[in-house]
């Protein structure tokens, strides 16, 4: 996906956050515990990413290079109104990266420092969301196919070493992972070496696990939004749940 496509998908995704935010807000009624996110209701997600969408608009508006102090900013407390101000700053930050296009340079915290980087990570964070909070009142829409894709290439390429460096994860011993999408032909197979996570673009070794399944349950299962069970494994199964002790969560 460029950069253009991926705008157009985090608008869709971000109405789909807003209708399934309004249906589970019922006046005068707790906020629904969102079951994939424990301990959070949907009051909790919906500050959450409109706190981070703010957070990021500040960035690239003013085109950081260095991280802000988010203590500094002065992020409005959000209103009773809780709905209304998250669609406001998803549009702001919407608007923002159609103004800088992909390839500005802003502060990340990835190697790579573009306004394109930003716009991969949360629309990929949207997508998921917005399946957290459907799931609070009901069985959650798949992900885009396309996006979900791009989550298992992004977890593995950024996300994974990243993690592996914030948590002091344990060095790998040679553990190989395949991910095999059945809704595409997609592989993507991971060699954990030392410090070191290594994709292996068409790689034929012999993997200690292939897990297979659609783009979204790859995806979700990466996330921690579904169980190893969800996928179907074949060699050591006992190496999914691994994998979140190899790429610790955040």
């Amino acid at each position: 996906m460029d950069h253009v496509e991926r705008l157009v998908i985090f608008r869709t995704e971000t109405a789909a956050f807003e209708k399934a935010v309004r249906r589970a807000f019922d006046p005068g009624e707790p906020a629904p515990a969102v079951p994939s996110c424990p301990g959070w209701s949907v009051t909790d997600l919906v500050r959450h990413l409109g706190g981070v969408h703010r957070y990021l608009a500040h960035i690239l508006r003013e085109r950081l290079t260095a991280p802000p102090d988010p203590a500094g900013l002065g992020l409005p407390e959000p209103p009773d109104a809780l709905t209304d101000w998250f669609v406001q700053g998803a549009g702001e930050l919407a608007d923002l990266f159609h103004e800088l296009g992909p390839d500005t340079t802003v502060w990340t915290w990835s190697a790579e420092r573009t306004s394109g980087f930003w716009l991969r990570m949360q629309l990929i964070e949207l997508a998921v969301h917005r399946w957290d909070a459907e799931s609070a009142t009901g069985t959650p829409g798949p992900l885009d196919p396309a996006v979900a894709a791009d989550a298992v290439t992004q977890t593995v390429e950024v996300m994974a070493p990243a993690r592996r460096g914030w948590e002091q994860a344990p060095p790998g011993a040679g553990e190989r992972y395949r991910f095999r999408r059945t809704d595409g032909p997609e592989s993507w197979t991971v060699l954990f070496s030392g410090d070191q996570v290594l994709l292996e673009p068409g790689s034929t070794a012999p993997a200690d696990v292939e897990a297979a399944g659609t783009a979204c349950d790859l995806a979700l299962f990466l996330w921690r939004r579904l169980p190893p069970t969800a996928l179907r494994a074949e060699g050591d199964a006992a190496l999914l749940p691994h994998w979140f002790t190899l790429v610790p969560p955040v």
